[in-house]
């Protein structure tokens, strides 16, 4: 039975979409800096589209294997991304979708604990999602000369995160892929960052 939007709705608790709005602007200021606020707005449009699809891709697909999944923010690594970019690099942690144990089956209470692969499966959304949407960024720039400059911005954005959240560390996405399964470790990781280095180099 398929989730009407009121359903898929009520499934973001207050805190969840308060941590969201919070790390979203975050992050975009982070891409911003305090030399160049002028691009906030726009940097609020790509990356906001780009982090807020990575996560609820990371959500989404945990509901479906019969998991609980929020967002909740790092404050940590809020404070690290919005310091970070001062000097010139962005840390793109703000915040993860958090994975609890689910209770299966209508009549047992069964505690299904996360596998290796379901976990792997959950992480590599998010960056497959970035992926996709970078690529549609970096068609828009090549077809639409108007959009251009936004356009290769937002692709090249969202192939950074990406690889960066596909670096085999943890708490990271990669360090869960990589566990899981490394030829799709490399694939995901190799195409993000092809796609950076094309639109830099």
């Amino acid at each position: 039975m398929h989730k009407s939007l009121r359903d898929v709705l009520m499934d973001f608790s207050k805190t969840e979409v308060r941590d969201i709005i919070i790390a979203t602007l975050v992050l975009a200021f982070a891409f911003s800096g305090l030399r160049n606020l002028s691009s906030f707005l726009p940097n609020l449009l790509v990356v906001g589209l780009g982090f807020i699809l990575h996560e609820l891709a990371h959500k989404f697909v945990a509901q479906k294997y019969g998991f609980f999944a929020e967002f909740r923010m790092w404050t940590i690594g809020l404070a690290v991304a919005a310091v970070g970019s001062l000097i010139g690099f962005v840390f793109a942690a703000p915040g993860a979708v958090y994975i609890a144990p689910a209770v299966r089956g209508k009549f047992a209470f069964t505690v299904h604990n996360i596998t290796r692969k379901e976990n792997g499966i959950i992480s590599v959304a998010g960056a497959l999602v970035n992926i996709v949407i970078a690529g549609a960024f970096f068609a828009i720039g090549t077809f639409v000369p108007g959009l251009k400059q936004l356009a290769l911005q937002g692709a090249s954005i969202n192939f950074f995160l990406a690889a960066f959240n596909l670096l085999p560390i943890p708490p990271l996405d990669g360090s869960k892929v990589f566990g899981w399964n490394k030829l799709v470790w490399l694939g995901t990781i190799g195409i993000a960052a092809a796609g950076w280095l094309l639109l830099h180099f």
